[in-house]
């Protein structure tokens, strides 16, 4: 006798044939002609219908010993931003910052990609929409569909996404925005506008973005981000690239920085109340998350020095590109054969000290962390009004190997409003609003630096975890706004003398520097005239003293 199969297993029973289509489907049919006579489509799935689609039909699909789903992006395992394309058309043509960040596509050429992903998407015997929201404030949330071929995809947006409740879901209406992610499938490089077979692009007068030839999840991600960056300063929101945390007497800190500076790690402290990692905006009533997850790097995680997060990773997490073994299932965080950049999806209610809804008050720290691949940044400096908008329009950090497609050393940039991949208006923008909630709300504004202290990268460590967090905790506890302060050279930084729980020396990089001191005193002038020069772009529409603000050669 042969066992019954499970229910909805690819040898149970086929799907029925029904003459009554459901609304999703209708409105995909009519709206992007997917063929739902040929195509399965299975609406937001549960978590555990999810994992038995991976696990059957994508190769290589395996759960953890945590119950993690391990799923794999194939050849791209980080976003590749310069492949991401804005369509130029004439609803949002006055307001793109164009240039190096926000390259632009003919209307003609989106339509012929997104004509090349649906044809593909067609040819899919089954395919996985979910519906969600972007923003926890019902005021200014927007409603997304996403599209795609792949389970992972979508319990990845699933997690990133705010999960709508069924009668949520029920009324959800036509979506504001979509994404048709046909990833498995290559852009034609030939197409006009193309530079390889990897397209990213998104038209905001279709409200749509097209994926082909990467099935790196983070784009679908930063691509929703992409948008609220378009969309909400126009709403008179500012959206950032920012965590954000709580304290117990409702005070809220804002941790601005690009990948690989901390900002998932730091925001996760057990002391507050985690409103989210990484995407933001500070509205009128407050600051709320963009997202419904958390998306953490995972190289080199433990539970002794990550527990919120490495516990975190359980039955409904994704789990992108790591090694595990082969019996036991167990991962092997610091195996980066695959690539440095191993990351972690889960939805925020895995942490448990998670404030829901994640909304908050007005911010009473702002914190930019930056990691200096040169060892010249003390680990932290009080900042003034000025100074804080001049950190924020540069945006100085290092790229960590991994987050990006082809870095594979660490190298110095600066990324204006610590998320230039992701701007769509001028920064100054950006920066003039921030410096407005600051003043009204009476934010004070601090320097961090993750990176490496007393040497460059290669030779020196990256200032400890443990000392970060004491810092941080100095912040929240008032012991640096009362604290002494010494004058840093050429950047005219406070730094405090002390600070509980972390040695003296560590404080200023020219006390722990391995060489001569000359060789200090040169990479310090070397780091500020990188910030000379690349504020030179800005400094013709930012304030005098904004400009005045900056180092000193």
């Amino acid at each position: 006798m042969v066992a019954s199969p499970r229910p909805g297993s690819p040898y149970g029973r086929p799907a029925s044939v029904s003459s009554t289509r459901s609304k999703v489907e209708e409105e995909l049919h009519e709206y992007a002609g997917i063929d739902y006579d040929k195509v399965t489509i299975k609406r937001n799935a549960s978590i555990p219908v999810l994992y038995e689609e991976a696990l059957t039909y994508e190769q290589g699909t395996v759960i953890s010993d945590k119950g993690a789903l391990c799923a794999y992006s194939g050849k791209k395992t980080g976003r590749s931003p310069g492949d991401k394309r804005i369509v130029r058309e004439e609803t949002s043509n006055k307001d793109i910052w164009w240039g190096p960040v926000n390259t632009p596509l003919d209307e003609k050429v989106f339509l012929i990609n997104r004509e090349r992903a649906i044809d593909y998407l067609n040819t899919r015997p089954r395919l996985y929409v979910f519906d969600g929201y972007a923003g926890w404030d019902p005021k200014y949330r927007i409603k997304v569909r996403v599209v795609a071929s792949r389970a992972y995809h979508i319990l990845f947006m699933r997690n990133m996404l705010i999960r709508p409740t069924e009668e949520e879901l029920e009324n959800f209406g036509t979506p504001d925005f979509t994404i048709f992610n046909a990833g498995e499938f290559p852009a034609n490089r030939y197409t006009t506008g193309m530079t390889s077979t990897t397209s990213v692009s998104v038209n905001f007068k279709r409200a749509e973005m097209v994926i082909l030839g990467t099935e790196y999840a983070g784009e679908m991600k930063k691509g929703i981000f992409t948008v609220m960056h378009y969309l909400m300063p126009k709403a008179g929101v500012l959206s950032l690239h920012s965590s954000a945390n709580e304290g117990p007497d409702g005070d809220v800190s804002l941790f601005f920085g690009l990948s690989g500076t901390g900002k998932t790690t730091l925001s996760c402290d057990p002391k507050r109340l985690l409103i989210g990692d990484d995407e933001h905006c500070w509205s009128d009533s407050g600051v709320f998350n963009i997202e419904g997850g958390c998306y953490a790097k995972c190289i080199d995680l433990s539970g002794e020095k990550e527990p919120d997060i490495y516990n975190a990773i359980r039955f409904g997490a994704v789990l992108e590109n790591v090694v595990l073994d082969e019996e036991s299932r167990a991962v092997d965080y610091s195996d980066d054969y695959l690539t440095e950049n191993t990351r972690a999806s889960y939805p925020i209610y895995h942490i448990p000290n998670a404030k829901i809804p994640c909304m908050g008050g007005h911010p009473k720290n702002i914190i930019l962390l930056t990691c200096d691949a040169f060892g010249v940044l003390p680990p932290v400096a009080k900042l003034t009004a000025e100074q804080a908008m001049y950190h924020f329009i540069s945006g100085y950090t290092t790229k960590v190997p991994g987050t990006e497609d082809g870095i594979l050393e660490p190298q110095a940039t600066f990324s204006a409003c610590f998320g230039a991949p992701f701007l769509v208006l001028h920064p100054q923008r950006y920066a003039s609003m921030l410096a407005d909630k600051m003043s009204k709300h009476k934010a004070d504004a601090w320097l961090i630096n993750t990176g490496w202290i007393g040497g460059k990268a290669g030779v020196a460590n990256r200032c400890p975890l443990k000392y970060t967090r004491a810092i941080l905790d100095a912040i929240h506890s008032g012991e640096l706004a009362k604290a002494k302060y010494t004058n840093y050279p050429v950047f005219n930084l406070k730094v405090p003398t002390k600070v509980t729980g972390v040695p003296d020396e560590i404080l200023d990089p020219r006390k722990l520097w391995i060489g001569k001191p000359a060789d200090f005193t040169a990479s310090l002038n070397k780091v500020a005239g990188m910030f000379i020069n690349n504020f030179k772009t800005y400094q013709d529409e930012a304030a005098p003293e904004t400009v005045a603000a900056g180092p000193k050669l």
